[in-house]
């Protein structure tokens, strides 16, 4: 246990640095093929943090644990808001000038509440799956346009984020080094994961759900620490909603349209509904006075805490249920 529990957080500091690696390279490339340095921006700011994820759940799948990528889909969004944003706004106030946030906010909403009533029967079909999709090139379009119509400022931010050295060569090795680092790490997660969650008294599902989500988002959560200090609230909700969309549209939605997908119904009835209040109390924040404040920080914060001691204590009556049996 106490050796795969050293193994997946090895694992996990390489998908940290291979993430922010392949981020760099991405960025140098696209503006030197002539994305203007906002554009690149606007995609790494709203789904440059989903790579770490990407990476595991792609592991996890070629592994046939498809319930471990399931469960870490499902709850980063969880982890997202509660963990991450949370302690973001206890850190320092998130001041959000960035309108296009509440409508990919609504985007997430609609989404997951979908996949709750699409998992109603207990799969996911290849034609939902590949409507998630389409919903998600939807609204990164709409996000596009409307990001375009931002203020100067705003836009500005969002371009020093994507600036960096656009030499081919220095990007090309980038991209190399991320390779290595997302395959090496993503791989010695997903083989010591399930070795943690059975120490834990976790089945797969849950193992994605608590131990991975929390743990390939730690560094995101660090990242948006250091970001709230700075000022910079508009990239720490970017993040958040963006990765959060990206979970639910492209990672879930992508895992059904290959091939049809079950959803346990833990998943139905307890992970997305939670990762669907989290959502919805986050909207009338962004839609008041856009700003997500200390109190509000600790609201998530609770929420979160109080979201870890009702799955722990699924897992204990689960577990007394089977000793008595």
């Amino acid at each position: 246990m106490f050796e795969a529990i050293g193994w997946f957080v090895l694992g996990l500091v390489l998908l940290a640095l291979g993430g922010d690696s392949i981020v760099k390279g991405a960025s140098g490339l696209a503006q030197r093929i002539g994305a203007s340095p906002f554009m690149a921006g606007l995609v790494l700011v709203a789904f440059g943090t989903s790579l770490p994820e990407i990476a595991v759940n792609l592991h996890a799948i070629a592994r046939g644990q498809q319930a471990l990528a399931l469960g870490n889909a499902v709850g980063s969004n969880v982890v997202n808001f509660g963990l991450t944003l949370g302690l973001a706004a206890l850190a320092a106030p998130l001041l959000v000038r960035w309108r296009a946030l509440s409508t990919m906010l609504l985007v997430l909403i609609v989404g997951t509440g979908a996949l709750i009533v699409m998992g109603l029967d207990g799969v996911l079909s290849r034609l939902e799956g590949i409507v998630l999709l389409l919903a998600f090139v939807a609204a990164i379009a709409y996000a596009v346009v409307r990001s375009q119509r931002e203020t100067p400022e705003l836009q500005a931010e969002i371009a020093a984020f994507a600036r960096t050295g656009t030499d081919l060569r220095l990007n090309l090795l980038r991209f190399a080094i991320a390779a290595v680092l997302l395959y090496f790490g993503s791989r010695l997660v997903v083989v010591n994961a399930p070795v943690l969650g059975a120490g834990l008294g976790l089945s797969m599902l849950l193992t994605g759900l608590i131990p991975v989500a929390i743990g390939t988002a730690l560094p995101e959560v660090a990242a948006a620490v250091f970001a709230a200090r700075r000022g910079q609230g508009d990239m720490v909700v970017g993040h958040v909603i963006g990765s959060s969309v990206f979970n639910a549209l492209v990672i879930v939605g992508g895992m059904a349209a290959w091939n049809m997908l079950p959803l346990p119904g833990l998943l139905v009835r307890y992970a997305l509904p939670a990762a669907l209040a989290f959502a919805l109390v986050m909207y009338p924040m962004l839609r008041g006075d856009m700003q997500v404040s200390k109190r509000e920080g600790v609201i998530l914060s609770v929420g979160f805490i109080a979201w870890l001691a009702f799955e722990w204590w699924l897992v204990q009556g689960a577990g007394a249920v089977a000793a008595v049996g």
